[in-house]
């Protein structure tokens, strides 16, 4: 891979990486009801979780797509129900004072397995490797992958840390209730340009 190609790597993977979505909605979320600590898990498994999403997809998963076409559309319907239910969820959730005992943020294995309903990260993941990894070997893969692991740190980082921040502004029930609706239907607003775009 050329240097330029690297470049152009990284600014994709920054653009798609920073903008909201399902992973970043949920991050600043969690930030804003559970705090920074307690969100590291969930944080690591996005900033993970992806990448090592992107190996098997580059390696041979984009062949089962093409060779089955109904598998799309199952996996756009598995996509919107995990969705809506991580919407319900956010939207439901308590001040930190007042949350259940087993109120949690996602933990590492769960924000990990959730990229692989995402509908986001699998247009994200099929566009890096048809224009980065093209030859679909595996050091071009794992450049990319790697590329998009030491970026999405940065940003799952910068959008649990602005959740946190609005954490004070949330301290009135009413905020944190408003707030949570709010995410919640960005959250679903997020997936419907890569569903029926």
């Amino acid at each position: 891979m050329t240097l330029e190609i690297f470049l152009a790597l990284a600014l994709f993977a920054a653009s798609t990486l920073f903008t909201p979505g399902p992973n970043n909605l949920m991050l600043m979320a969690s930030g804003a009801n559970f705090g920074i600590r307690r969100s590291v898990p969930h944080l690591l498994g996005v900033a993970f979780g992806f990448p090592i999403m992107i190996i098997p997809v580059g390696l041979g998963i984009m062949q089962l797509f093409d060779l089955w076409p109904p598998s799309y559309m199952i996996l756009k319907a598995l996509s919107v129900a995990y969705i809506l239910w991580l919407a319900w969820k956010i939207a439901n959730a308590s001040a930190p004072k007042e949350a259940k005992v087993d109120a949690k943020p996602l933990t590492f294995l769960q924000a990990s397995a959730f990229q692989w309903v995402n509908p986001k990260a699998w247009s994200m993941a099929l566009g890096a490797i048809t224009l980065y990894a093209a030859s679909r070997d595996l050091p071009a893969v794992l450049i990319v992958s790697g590329t998009f692991a030491a970026i999405g740190l940065v940003s799952a980082f910068s959008w649990t840390s602005l959740g946190t921040a609005v954490r004070r502004l949330l301290a009135n029930p009413k905020r944190l209730q408003a707030f949570n609706w709010t995410m919640a239907i960005l959250l679903i607003a997020s997936m419907l340009p890569v569903l029926f775009g």
